[in-house]
């Protein structure tokens, strides 16, 4: 393995540890600075996610959007490829999709222009540590060659790092939104 493919493990295993330890305290409101981030951009179409082990919930900002304008969430449609999007909406039924996250049941394909993203850790210059598998700067890189894309990490406070070791593949984000707080990177 290179140096930085262990550097990123590495950071990768400290960054599920604080995210644990985080998910383990959090409290039910955890979404209320996504929904006022949101608020924002009423009608703009978005992407969320459908939450798996311990990443913090956007489940009820989703919700909310929903109301004023299509919401969608991840669908993997295969190795080294960027994600889809497929409309969700609160009372969709849902499958198991890949990984362990629900997608809804029937595909309704579209490209939103705000992509909610989850990640393992991140740091206060808009970097991002996801999974590893590049799905998310893939799908960022190809909509940002379309139109202005805005992405918006989403974490828990304690999945902050200093000095992650990225690569210049790695798509930055225009805003991180936790669950004390919004920063803005733009």
């Amino acid at each position: 393995m290179s140096d930085l493919a262990n550097q990123k493990a590495a950071a990768r295993k400290a960054g599920f540890a604080r995210r644990k330890a985080a998910f383990d305290v959090h409290t039910p409101a955890q979404s209320a600075y996504l929904s006022e981030v949101l608020a924002g951009y009423r009608g703009v179409p978005l992407a969320g996610y459908m939450p798996i082990r311990t990443e913090i919930t956007p489940l009820g900002a989703m919700a909310e959007a929903s109301a004023y304008g299509p919401v969608g969430v991840p669908v993997i449609t295969g190795e080294g490829q960027p994600l889809k999007f497929s409309r969700w909406e609160p009372e969709t039924p849902l499958r198991d999709g890949p990984f362990g996250a629900q997608i809804p049941a029937v595909d309704d394909f579209f490209e939103p222009e705000i992509v909610i993203v989850p990640l393992v850790a991140f740091d206060m210059q808009g970097g991002r540590l996801g999974y590893g598998g590049g799905f998310y700067d893939r799908t960022l890189e190809q909509l940002r060659a379309k139109r202005a894309t805005l992405a918006i990490g989403f974490a828990f406070d304690a999945q902050e790092a200093i000095g992650l070791p990225l690569e210049p593949t790695d798509q930055p984000l225009d805003l991180i939104v936790t669950e004390t707080g919004i920063r803005d990177f733009s």
